[in-house]
């Protein structure tokens, strides 16, 4: 087994960085201060191949494998997380559910606007009174001659206003069946179809978050996502792959606080030396960094797994869970480290630290990845 980067993974990640360095860093702060969605900077990054990155060439993808796409969304993140977070659920939600389960008609129709950021997706499972128990939705799909008719409203919902498409999961048999469960594409401006309240969040404040809301929506057969029934099973599966997303997003956020506070460390004089010569916080380094380590390589774990088409439902639990674990705690540390001006927005560490937090919350909490860890392990 080897771990060096491929010279396709080492020009991949260059070439996020870059595009982060440019087309990110210099609106950090007015995007998170006005919750700014900046749709120009999706499509920026479609033209560069990071809103496609898993989708084959012949659909205008990239045509890119996993350990590529923790790169994009790594060095991302590590400028912005936000915008690390919206790129990961475009690739890893919404496109990702088209390319899996959708037939080649709908694949032509949906996936070659996706992954170019033509259009911008989103992905609707979680209901106001449903999150981590998403087999017991409320919203429904009825079927009405050749189409069907959805009622219902999705919470917290990635690019809830601003997407062009969404694929929205619904009830189409008896609440709690995880046979009972459909996949539809729903595209914007579809009679019926409105969204509802934009969220307004402790971070992660550039990636927007909303509700959508059905109010008789009537949709085409031809929209339908698969057989009747396997929406739930396709869920799932597609969480698999998004929570290796995550992991990667989680690693941008650990990086880049780390690197943060390894640089103001070095910089701080008190008591006539810089305090990374103090055991209290070159300790602290110490433990960040052997963390940060451990979390790449399950998430890349993880990726290699899913690249080989092998078994990863419990590996990409355990390195999500880990890695988002591991972010928390390391921009925790970043911002003690950073002492008073940590607590401060002219620091990077403040947002991280505020970004952080939702790793382990979204995608699956903590205590969920321990649950599918534990149906895993004792099989």
């Amino acid at each position: 087994m080897g771990f060096d980067y491929s010279e396709t993974h080492q020009l991949v990640a260059a070439s996020a960085k870059e595009f982060a360095e440019q087309y990110i860093r210099p609106y950090i702060m007015d995007w998170d201060e006005a919750q700014t969605f900046p749709v120009e900077v999706f499509k920026k990054a479609g033209e560069m191949g990071f809103m496609g990155v898993l989708v084959p060439e012949e659909l205008g993808g990239s045509g890119l494998g996993y350990h590529e796409y923790i790169a994009i969304i790594e060095e991302i993140s590590k400028v912005d997380p936000s915008i690390g977070l919206s790129v990961a659920a475009h690739n890893s939600l919404c496109t990702n559910h088209i390319l899996s389960f959708g037939n080649e008609e709908q694949k032509q129709r949906w996936i070659t606007k996706l992954a170019t950021a033509e259009w911008i997706g989103a992905w609707g499972l979680t209901e106001h009174n449903t999150g981590s128990d998403a087999g017991g939705m409320s919203t429904t799909a009825v079927r009405v001659g050749d189409d069907w008719v959805l009622n219902g409203a999705k919470n917290f919902i990635t690019h809830g206003i601003s997407g062009d498409i969404a694929v929205v999961i619904a009830r189409t048999g008896e609440k709690g069946d995880s046979r009972g469960m459909t996949a539809f594409a729903v595209e914007k401006g579809t009679p019926g179809f409105t969204s509802g309240k934009k969220e307004n969040k402790l971070g992660m404040r550039a990636s927007e978050t909303a509700e959508l809301v059905f109010d008789n929506c009537k949709i085409p057969d031809a929209n339908r996502l698969g057989e009747i029934g396997d929406g739930f099973i396709q869920s799932m599966k597609v969480l698999d792959g998004g929570r290796i997303s995550i992991g990667a997003l989680s690693l941008g956020i650990a990086k880049g606080a780390f690197e943060a506070a390894l640089k103001y460390s070095k910089e701080r004089i008190q008591f006539g030396k810089p305090i990374s010569e103090f055991q209290g916080i070159s300790f602290k380094l110490s433990d960040m960094a052997t963390e940060i380590e451990a979390a790449e390589l399950m998430v890349h774990k993880a990726a290699f797994l899913k690249n080989a088409g092998r078994p990863m439902t419990k590996m990409s639990a355990m390195s999500k869970m880990f890695a988002s674990e591991v972010c928390v705690k390391v921009a925790n540390e970043a911002v003690q480290i950073h002492g008073g001006y940590g607590y401060t927005k002219d620091f990077p560490v403040e947002k991280f630290y505020r970004d952080a937090k939702l790793c382990t919350i979204g995608e699956g909490t903590s205590e969920i990845q321990k649950v599918v860890i534990a149906k895993n392990i004792l099989k």
